[in-house]
């Protein structure tokens, strides 16, 4: 009768170790992240966030330059090469997302804040 209890224990310990078994082991994953951005997303990401940057930079210059932060003089010498900088990234991000068929069925997102129309076609 004892070498019944002891063989039921230890059945009892195994069923427990079998079911906890995908709990115990330590997940191993190729990457953490759910969905890796392909070279496209990344280079359309990165003209993303250069456009809004220099955006971002346009519109606190004019935000400084109202408030009187920044005298006319200073803002006529840095509005240039902002607005380039904007129009820049703009132009870039509208080719790369011309140059994917897949972009082309997306809307144009504008950064917060800003309102955008889609380009006339």
């Amino acid at each position: 009768m004892e070498w019944g209890l002891g063989l039921a224990a230890a059945l009892a310990v195994l069923a427990v170790v079998f079911v906890a078994r995908p709990f115990l082991r330590e997940p191993a994953p190729a990457s953490d992240r759910l969905d890796e951005p392909g070279t496209q997303e990344r280079r359309r990401l990165a003209l993303a966030e250069e456009r809004d940057r220099a955006l971002a930079a346009l519109k606190e210059l004019e935000l400084d330059h109202r408030t009187g932060k920044v005298s006319d003089e200073d803002y006529r010498a840095q509005v240039g090469p902002l607005r380039r900088q904007a129009a820049e990234a703009l132009r870039a991000a509208e080719e790369s997302r011309q140059a994917d068929p897949d972009e082309r069925a997306r809307p144009l997102r504008a950064p917060d804040g800003v309102a955008q129309e889609p380009p006339a076609r």
